[in-house]
């Protein structure tokens, strides 16, 4: 088993970013000549302008037609899991740790991934046109839900938000670009398909940008100083249990709601992932230039390596029993 395990390429250059940050934070920095801002910015437009072009209009037409599977799906992602972390706002509000309470917040309040839930959910030959309905129209649902989750909140932690600009960028940067690119679909869908993999890795190095600038800011600012290595430690332990109570969360409603094998690895592998390419880019638009960024990043991004750690042994391991028993049935009929 641990042979198989490869480490996520992506969670390296994370890592690597964040050293770059502190080591070399000059093209960052205060003063830098270099327009980190506006190129992020740019970066941001064009990620949801090509996440328009390569939208499935086949697949969200198909996936309509099993709707209580996307009302679980969707209520675990918007609903459930922001709710499990409000349930503790009353035990941090006032508190030096309330920030990271709404790091938490942030981090449950933001859509689904759209690759890696696809991926998983073939690789445990779960429903595969559902899981690319459901992280498609999640990316869309976020944002709108995942602001108004956030914004009451921000108001009270101390840090400073002009929230006419928070709407206006969303609306620029992401709405706009992403309107653009549906209209354009049938003109550079195909061309955007053929390549996608090109593009992903443009959507990678785009957030790889923006968690730099975030860290730099953070690390000049003394941010994480704040942060003892017990804080750290629990703030992983707290990842995992969250992780933990919505996959097995997930999958006692799919057995309740009686769906079948298909629908209850898509309910469980979707509706426990977490964003994080949706995530760098709402902590841009929601909290500017506030030095807290790094921080508020900082559970997301270790819920994101987490999620895909464990989720890809589920995976394999339900893909191989599912084709044990296929070959059985199979041997049966014959």
């Amino acid at each position: 088993m641990l042979k198989k395990l490869k480490i996520d390429s992506f969670v390296v250059a994370i890592i690597v970013s964040i050293f770059i940050a502190y080591f070399f934070p000059q093209l960052a920095a205060k003063g830098s000549p270099v327009p980190m801002g506006t190129i992020t910015s740019i970066g941001v437009s064009l990620i949801f302008f090509f996440y328009g072009l390569n939208l499935s209009t086949e697949a969200i037409r198909d996936g309509l037609k099993n709707w209580r599977l996307h009302v679980v799906v969707q209520s675990s992602t918007f609903l459930i899991f922001p709710l499990i972390i409000l349930l503790f706002y009353p035990l941090f509000k006032n508190t030096s740790n309330e920030t990271l309470w709404l790091a938490f917040l942030f981090m449950a309040a933001l859509p689904s991934t759209v690759s890696s839930s696809v991926v998983m959910v073939s690789m445990a030959k779960g429903n595969l046109p559902a899981a690319i309905f459901n992280a498609s129209i999640s990316g869309i649902i976020g944002i709108l839900l995942t602001p108004l989750w956030l914004t009451p909140f921000i108001k009270h932690s101390g840090v400073e938000t002009d929230f006419t600009a928070i709407y206006l960028q969303l609306i620029t940067e992401i709405v706009l670009p992403l309107i653009l690119g549906l209209s354009l679909r049938r003109l550079l869908g195909n061309l955007a398909r053929k390549y996608k993999s090109k593009l992903d890795v443009f959507d990678k190095f785009i957030i790889l940008l923006i968690i730099y600038k975030s860290f730099v800011q953070s690390f000049e600012e003394n941010i994480f100083t704040s942060v003892s290595l017990a804080e750290m430690f629990t703030m992983i332990v707290l990842v995992v249990v969250l992780f933990y109570v919505m996959y097995f969360l997930t999958g006692w409603i799919g057995r309740l709601l009686k769906f079948n094998h298909g629908d209850r690895i898509t309910n469980q592998y979707c509706g426990t992932k977490k964003s994080l390419i949706h995530g760098t880019v709402f902590s841009k638009a929601l909290f500017g230039q506030a030095s807290v960024v790094g921080i508020i990043l900082l559970p997301l991004m270790l819920y994101h390596a987490i999620q895909i750690f464990i989720i890809s042994i589920y995976a394999s391991r339900e893909g191989k029993k599912q084709s044990e028993q296929e070959k059985l049935s199979a041997a049966k009929k014959a």
